[in-house]
């Protein structure tokens, strides 16, 4: 199991990330779709190839053609709207909110799975890229659709433990060359 050889691949010092790894993934109460599909774009998002190499099979087992394609396409447009929207955000003149955005984002629209389960995948990535707006449009989202608070904070609880991990293992990877 590839989960396996990354918790054994997370350094000692590090152990409450191994942990935390396998409990955030083998005890999700999640449904296995949103489990896996949050996991893989996470695991894109979190921009280490150790991660993503490891991840993906096991998410690809675990989700349909369809939910696949979904993760991914919520990995890719909100690596997108991140940027946008926070740099927005972040501008201290207000004229910018006002603007059209001009970005093709179709796939929001007709993702091809459930709209809550892309709507958690979109935000577990705005969480990764700290995206405030979108973390919070995202949530609102999923509330109005009845989604508890104890399943959104899964899904960002998912994205900062890989995040974490993929930080940890990049960082530990550039520091073995030397």
């Amino acid at each position: 199991m590839a989960l396996d050889e990354l918790k054994a691949a997370v350094p000692d010092f590090a152990k409450d990330l191994k942990l935390n790894l396998g409990s955030v993934i083998g005890n999700s109460e999640l449904p296995q779709q949103q489990l896996w599909g949050t996991v893989l774009v996470c695991a894109i998002a979190s921009r280490s190839p150790k991660v993503l190499r490891e991840l993906e099979p096991e998410a690809k087992a675990n989700l349909s053609a369809e939910a696949y394609t979904a993760a991914k396409s919520a990995a890719a447009v909100m690596a997108m709207n991140n940027v946008f929207y926070r740099t927005r955000h972040l501008l201290s003149d207000p004229e910018y909110g006002t603007l059209r955005a001009g970005l093709r984002m179709n796939v929001i629209g007709k993702p091809g799975v459930e709209k809550v389960d892309f709507e958690l995948w979109s935000l577990a990535v705005s969480a990764i890229n700290g995206c405030g707006q979108c973390l919070d449009s995202h949530e609102q989202v999923l509330r109005k659709a009845g989604v508890d608070r104890e399943t959104i904070q899964e899904a960002f609880k998912i994205a900062s433990v890989i995040q974490a991990v993929g930080v940890t293992l990049d960082a530990e990877a550039v520091l073995a060359e030397q």
